[in-house]
């Protein structure tokens, strides 16, 4: 029996449909359960957990995995031990000594067993977890296992560990699950938690900043509108004569130390300090915790957190929540808006100010949930090398890490080029100004955003109108507090080109800041106004430096240095992912066993390798066929120099094995619809010409193969884009 707590219907009904689906013998093994933050998800599994009990025979262990951070299995496991102290509850160690035992549940950290240097799964004189769950197998036991947060370690570890329980149920919660065809779902309304009092009614974003006022600094002006907040809400309190005190939560994406001194110092100015114990910090590397904190009047008035905790922590009195950007465009997570959703007391007031939350940020792009690979469309599966093509052997290409491509001045002397004549440049620095915001550059003096702005009933709500409820604001550039911005903008430019990133600021201050060198100069900005056009542009000038790299390279890989090679074989056992299909049909000529339409739908292959399969399935000259990965060392890989010498791996898509004893290596990239190309890979030109050397030099058949009008065509001679060019042929007249 479960003792003392309220019975809120919506719960009750979500555990009898637990109770229904795990007693179900046809049911689907995996259960996804969808629980807004204040559900009350760890009472719900609670109930269904005793519930099951009571009902059967015994013979069923659960076992509760919950995320590292913040001790989330030990706040799980004290909670059972409250309200059921009759049920049998235990960690990982107890169990590991005892065995898994029927009627047990044991709560583990997933940090035991997915983390490097893990004690739990080393071999010792105490059997290890695996020979523990392979004993209870022996012994009858079925398994039930719970996933808290599931969305928090999506790994290969954590599912061998889930594997490895073969478990008759897996029960994922999560309060950004998604509905998919393989799971029985169940969503928890988030209306209804609403209704129960149990969170606030809406959820105020930016609530007073105006667009018609130039932020002169993001920290302060964020951090004063959250204080104003969190002064009129202890009033509204006071005046209820409740003793419950806000808590403002001020969120670090990274926790830059220079960030954090900056809000510390903005703190201390407006009376608010560590000594005082207004101010808490908890991150990784600094922790100080007041006693009270998460007391109902508890002193703190601030917190300085990154997103560790937005897991596995509970702190009711939270009511206000500063995200601050470290960078130009962060994402603004929308599941730790949870940290501050719920009612203290569990119910509403009736005064806006209390029966709210508030969040404060300049954050640009927002983003529902981190979604983990169990919540899309597909699954995965073991499949194994048949033993014809356990032989095949070829020659697999590796970058050579002692050529880093092209030096900074001819890197300039590229990229200033292609600037030069996609915009028309000169050297009139206006008419330079001129085009350049013609084709589509900002040169304002501020920063520019936009910005959430209104109040949005549910998180729902919130993720699906992030785009319509828009404000602009502009921020003076301060080249101390947005010099991180501008280093994150710099990193995004060499995240997407392979470029050092003092190789690219160093371009970029040549060609649009003042200096004294004069060469490849197209404007020359001021330091402040340099800033804010780096940091304004980083979409644009991503776009035209990968351009830059996409032109076809005028010097061969080979004329620079060899690409370094090792033998390639296919690998004896893949996981691959598969869906659902209505008829299942084996493909005979694929390299791995029991491989069948399942791994070729929609949802796991493009257009083009589901086609390209059926060709090769359906083609009397092929013996087998072999879909190789998108990435990793025990992949087929084949160097490819971009336009500056920097050296890519990319990985063809098939192998295929004729009869005649010959190899094919194909590459599918998108083709063409209604005359449009679909293929958006820039680096095709490169990588074409890098495959055609490979081909030759290790005397393979190979082809780009592209699709038009659900027809196949290939190209082994010269890349065109254009799918008319008699060098694209009917692939049924090649291979």
């Amino acid at each position: 029996m479960v003792n003392g707590i309220k019975d809120y219907e919506f719960q009750n009904d979500c555990v009898d449909f637990l109770i229904d689906k795990t007693a179900e013998y046809q049911s689907k093994q995996v259960i996804t359960v969808k629980a807004p933050t204040g559900a009350g998800k760890t009472v719900i599994l609670i109930k269904y957990i005793d519930e099951y009990l009571k009902n059967t025979d015994g013979k069923t262990a659960f076992v509760w995995l919950c995320p590292g951070k913040g001790n989330l299995e030990e706040q799980s496991k004290d909670s059972m031990d409250n309200l059921t102290p009759h049920r049998d509850t235990r960690n990982l160690m107890y169990s590991m000594l005892s065995g898994f035992e029927g009627g047990s549940v044991t709560f583990i950290n997933w940090e035991l067993v997915t983390k490097k240097g893990n004690t739990a799964l080393k071999d010792s004189e105490r059997a290890n977890l695996f020979e523990k769950i392979a004993e209870a197998h022996k012994e009858g036991i079925e398994f039930i296992v719970i996933i808290d947060e599931e969305h928090m370690n999506n790994t290969k570890k954590a599912d061998d560990v889930i594997s490895a329980f073969a478990a008759k149920h897996i029960i994922r919660v999560s309060a950004t699950a998604t509905k998919v065809d393989h799971h029985e779902f169940y969503e928890i309304p988030e209306e209804a938690v609403i209704e129960a009092g149990l969170i606030t009614r809406a959820i105020y974003v930016n609530e007073g900043v105006d667009e018609r006022k130039e932020v002169k600094n993001d920290y302060d002006y964020l951090l004063d509108l959250a204080d104003g907040k969190r002064k009129k809400i202890i009033n509204d309190y006071n005046m209820l004569g409740l003793p419950i005190r806000p808590l403002v939560l001020i969120q670090f994406p990274v926790g830059q130390p220079e960030t954090i001194k900056a809000v510390e110092e903005k703190l201390a100015d407006m009376g608010y300090t560590y000594e005082n114990e207004m101010v808490n910090i908890w991150m990784s590397d600094s922790k100080f915790i007041s006693d009270d904190l998460t007391e109902m009047d508890g002193s703190p008035a601030f917190l300085l957190m990154k997103q560790a905790i937005s897991t596995g922590w509970d702190c009711p009195r939270a009511k206000i929540l500063v995200k601050l950007r470290e960078g130009g465009s962060e994402e603004f997570q929308i599941q730790t808006i949870g940290r501050i959703r719920r009612m203290p007391e569990r119910k509403h007031y009736g005064l806006a100010p209390l029966d709210y939350c508030y969040i404060y940020t300049l954050d640009t792009q927002y983003k529902a949930g981190l979604l983990s690979s169990m919540d899309k469309a597909y699954q995965v599966r073991r499949l194994f090398l048949k033993d014809e093509a356990k032989d095949f052997r070829l020659v697999k290409e590796m970058r050579n890490l002692d050529f880093d491509g092209m030096g900074e001045r001819e890197t300039l002397a590229k990229v200033y080029k292609y600037f030069k004549e996609k915009y028309n440049l000169g050297s009139d620095k206006q008419v330079n100004r001129e085009n350049l915001e013609a084709g589509g550059y900002n040169f304002s003096h501020e920063i520019d955003s936009k910005i959430l702005q209104g109040v949005f009933r549910t998180t729902d709500e919130m993720a699906e109108n992030a785009s319509k409820h828009k404000i602009s604001v502009k921020t003076t550039v301060n080249t101390h507090t947005h010099g991180i911005y501008l280093l994150h903008s710099v990193d995004e430019i060499k995240r997407v080109t392979g470029i050092q990133s003092q190789k690219v600021k160093n371009i970029l201050r040549r060609m649009f800041s003042k200096g004294k060198k004069t060469k490849y100069k197209f404007v020359a900005l001021d330091n402040n106004d340099f800033y804010a056009f780096i940091i304004n542009n980083v979409k644009q000038l991503k776009v035209d430096f990968k351009s830059v790299t996409a032109q076809i390279g005028g010097v061969q890989l080979s004329l620079a240095l060899e690409p370094k090679t090792i033998d390639f074989a296919i690998p004896e056992m893949e996981i691959y992912k598969y869906s659902e299909v209505k008829k299942q049909m084996l493909f005979r000529l694929n390299a791995y066993k029991d491989y069948t339409n399942e791994f070729c739908t929609d949802k796991t292959r493009s257009l083009p390798e589901r086609l390209f399969e059926r060709y090769c399935e359906a083609n009397s000259n092929v013996e087998w066929f072999y879909k190789n990965g998108d990435t990793g060392q025990q992949y087929l890989s084949v160097v490819y120099t971009d336009a500056l010498l920097k050296q890519w791996l990319f990985y063809p898509d098939y192998i295929v094995h004729m009869k005649d004893g010959s190899n094919w290596i194909i590459e599918t990239k998108g083709g063409e619809q209604a005359g449009h190309s679909k293929n958006i890979d820039v680096q095709v030109g490169n990588k074409f010409n890098a495959f055609k050397a490979y081909a030759e030099k290790y005397n393979l058949n190979w082809g780009f193969v592209r699709d038009s009008n659900e027809e196949l065509y290939i190209n082994n001679t010269e890349y065109v884009d254009d799918m008319s060019d008699e060098s694209w042929r009917n692939i049924e007249d090649v291979l």
